[in-house]
Parts: structure tokens; sequence; C-alpha cells
């Protein structure tokens, strides 16, 4: 397998529902294109984002309805009121307080908003036409309009509906062909904007770095469509669930709830959903990071009835036969592997066997052990560098967490590392120094790639965290008040300059 190389430059994590705007949550809309200008000022080469799905329970970017689809908050509704489709009436009823995301609330406005949008869409629009005779979506919206009718999970559908009858799936689309097609249209619109955005963006010199989860939600149109190629009982209830043994982030370990793949099935077609999978995602970011990618050497099994994730056990999985696969119907892979977590001799093998770059968090580094692998030092160029993840504290954070000796330490090696990479001193020692410093020896490691996230970039609290991993609320929050002003591009156009990116 033939790994790409990427051009060594530096990246911002941020993730579009981040960004700020009236209407309660980021979109693909001008702040969008503002943010992707403010990075092209200060020399940013990468954006990189969450996964764009359609969330739901939750909320979380890695549990969505379909892992195709795209987020219909997303949707600019601006653009919805320049094209007619919304009255600039409705455009203010739209706007919601600034500040963190409430998706209680959005979820209560927004999608009566986009109703309206679409009973003014001209359906019998070519393009549009052309867009639902593809085909893509049709299992999308054919699941999403069964949950609008029943407002159930799939498993709960009629039975006819539940097994996939043709002939009652036919007649119900006929019946409710209106409700179908406002699915399609909100995928439909989203996939328009998104690629205007994404053409604007690469136009700057930036490329994007898209993440997919590993795994799939339940109750989905991924599961309900393809049934044979998750681990699932009789009744289509799964038998075993995903997640992680106790690690760093939790003691007990997590439980996703996700589906387990059934490998076996999914070898017999020559992995052609995974392949179709990663080559659409290849199609909406010029990078995919591939979360958990250990999952493809060997994933954990959860008993469904267990208590907790401590419970589990690992089995082998065909990852470099899926992704061989893969890199034959793509034409190549553009990937970066998230290998954080337990990581043994068998995921290192197939990292090897890829040539695909590894995660490196430099907020892990500097614990006062010689030997950790995440020090400055063990960092070579076949590597994505970040100052943490949207699963981290954000470094100020981080730094408030610590106290007495093992602040101490962290600080003591991390003037270390500034001084013996050659960087500029900071007669100061307060944290807000200490993030800038980690920010600037982050850009500094030989990794090709090397991301900020944006919490770290403006020196944000624990208050702007996006996500604790096992919790179950309060998470995927997070958004800027206001697009980085000329004095943070300033700062960041200098840590770019000075670290040769």
């Amino acid at each position: 397998m033939r790994a790409e190389t990427f051009e060594r430059g530096a990246g911002i994590l941020c993730h579009i529902s981040s960004l700020p705007n009236k209407y309660g949550i980021g979109s693909l809309g001008k702040e969008a294109y503002d943010f992707a200008g403010v990075l092209a000022k200060a020399n940013v080469k990468y954006w990189q984002v969450l996964p764009l799905v359609q969330t739901t329970y939750g909320d979380s970017p890695y549990q969505s309805a379909c892992c195709g689809s795209g987020n219909p908050y997303f949707i600019d509704l601006e653009k919805l009121c320049g094209d007619g489709l919304l009255t600039k009436a409705e455009l203010r009823e739209a706007e919601m307080a600034p500040g963190n995301i409430d998706f209680g609330a959005l979820y209560e406005r927004r999608y009566p908003t986009l109703r309206k949008a679409f009973s003014r869409f001209n359906t019998k629009d070519s393009a549009f036409s052309s867009f639902v005779d593809e085909g893509r979506f049709d299992d999308y919206a054919l699941f999403m309009s069964l949950k609008t009718v029943y407002g159930c999970t799939f498993d709960r559908f009629p039975e006819e509906y539940k097994r996939r009858d043709e002939k009652a799936l036919s007649r119900f689309k006929e019946d409710n062909i209106s409700e179908y097609l406002f699915w399609e249209f909100l995928q439909y619109e989203f996939e328009s904007e998104w690629m205007a955005l994404k053409k604007h963006v690469n136009g700057l010199g930036i490329q994007i770095i898209g993440d997919i989860p590993l795994y799939v939600a339940y109750d989905s149109s991924d599961v309900w469509a393809n049934p044979g190629l998750f681990e699932l009982d009789e009744n289509l209830s799964p038998t075993g669930l995903a997640g992680v043994p106790p690690d760093y982030f939790s003691e007990d370990g997590q439980f996703w709830g996700n589906p387990l793949y059934n490998w076996e099935s999914m070898k017999k077609d020559g992995f052609a959903w995974w392949s179709k999978r990663i080559g659409d995602a290849q199609k909406l970011y010029d990078i995919v990071r591939i979360d958990h990618f250990r999952g493809l050497d060997q994933f954990y099994a959860i008993p469904a009835l267990a208590v907790n994730a401590r419970e589990g056990e690992w089995r082998k999985a065909p990852g470099y036969e899926m992704l061989s696969a893969a890199e034959k119907r793509c034409g190549g892979l553009r990937v970066i592997a998230e290998d954080l977590g337990l990581i043994d001799e068998g995921v290192i093998r197939l990292l090897k066997k890829t040539g695909f770059p590894r995660m490196k968090v430099l907020m892990f580094a500097f614990d006062g052990d010689p030997k950790n692998e995440y020090l400055p030092r063990y960092i070579g160029e076949n590597t994505v560098s970040y100052t943490g993840t949207h699963d981290n504290d954000t470094a100020l954070g981080f730094l408030d967490g610590m106290s007495g000796e093992v602040l101490s330490a962290f600080v003591k090696e991390l003037k270390a590392t500034v001084k013996k990479q050659g960087l500029p001193k900071d007669p100061k020692k307060d944290k807000v120094t200490l993030v800038r410093e980690l920010c600037l020896v982050t850009l500094s490691v030989k990794s090709r790639i090397a991301v900020l996230p944006v919490q770290d970039w403006l020196v944000l609290g624990n208050s702007c965290r996006m996500n604790h991993p096992s919790t179950a609320s309060g998470n995927w929050r997070f958004r800027l008040e206001a697009l980085p002003g000329e004095e943070d591009v300033g700062l960041l156009k200098g840590y770019i300059e000075t670290s040769g990116r």
C-alpha cells in the first residue's frame, strides 16, 4: 500500500458547529468563508473538522442517522433567504442567543424553518431531480421518513418496514413522497453548500481534513439498510457493542453502544460498503482521518447486556484487507490514522504496512518520563501532531488542573524543549504563556502536519472544551463568540513562520 506524503504545514481544528453566527450553531455560510480567510492570512494550510453528519440523540457527530449524511443544522439560512425560500421575517425568527449551542431549542426551531424553505422549493428542478435519481440518499430519506411517521427506532418499525419489504416500502414512499423529498432536499442543499465552500477553501491554498468514525450508530439508515453487515440477532438487535477498555479517559472504559461489524459478511463482496464509505469521504475532504483506527486491527467487543466496558474482549479485524480493497476502488488513500489509546504490536504492524501517518498529542508529553513517546525528540515526519484533541481538556484547562510538583515538572520539561529547539523564550511564566509555548513547540516538531485546536490557538479554558468522553450530555456545545481578530492572526502567523511551516 502506498500512502500519500502530505505537505509540511500548520492546521487549525475547528468544527463547523463552533463557528459564530446569529442562528444558534455554525453554518456553511458567511462565517465559514470568513474563517477560511482568517486561516489563509495566518498561512494555515489545513483546516480540520469533525464529522459533518446529521447528529441524533446526544448531539455527537460520532453518532449519526446516516454515516454519509450532511448535518441539516449547517445549512446556511441566509442563503435560503437569498434563494427566496425563506422570508426576511422568518430569518429573523430563526435568530438565537449567542454563545454555546442549545441543541434542544435548535431541534425544536430549526426543522420547522427548514420545512418552510422546502415548501417553496421547486422539486422539479433538473439538478435536484438528478440528485434524487442517483439514489445515494434513498435509504436515508426513507429511513428518516419512517422515523417521522412512526417516531421510533427502526427495530420498532412495522414489521414490513423493519424487514424492508420492497413492495411495502415502495407504497410508503408513494404515500409520503413530500416527506421523502424533504430529506432529499436537505442533503442536496447541504452538499451544494459544502462543495462550494470546499472549492473556496482549496482556492485559498488550504486543504480540509475530515473525520470519519470507525463505527456507525445502531439506529441509522446504515444498519437498517444493511443488517447483514453487522452482528445482529434474528430480531435485528445487536449481539455485541463497540467501545474501549479502561484507559486514560475512563476508569470503566467507554461503552459507545455502536453495533459491531460482521467482517466475514463484508469480505464476501470485497468490502464494498467500506470502500464506498471511504471513497465518498475522500470526495468531501482532501484528507480523511479515520477515528479509532486501532479497531481495524483488533476491535473491542462488549456483550450487548454488559453493565460497562470492563466486560469486553478483543477480536481480530481484517483491516489491511479492507483498506487494500478501498485503495483499489478509490485509486489511492489520503488517510490519517487516529491511533490514540491502547496500541499494541498488531496496530503498529498495520500502521507500518499502510504507511499512514499517526497522531501525536503534545499535551501528553511533558510528564517527566524521558521515554515518553509524545516528546518532540521522538516524533518523526510521518505523523500529525496536536496540542490536544476534541476529547481532551483545552491546553489552558489542562494546566489549570495541575499544581505543585506535577505542574513544575511540566513547566521544566516544556522550557527545556523550547531551549533545545532554539525557539524564542518568553520571560513570563504564567499559564497563558505556557499554552503559547506549547503551541509553538507543537508546530515546531518534525511532523508534516501540526494542528492546533482553535481553543488552544486562542488560549481558552475548559469551559470551551468540546467533549468529555463517557459523559452523555453537555458535549459538542462550544461556539466561538467571534472570529479570531488581527492580533490572534498575527500571533499564529508568527508561530508558523518561526516553526518553518
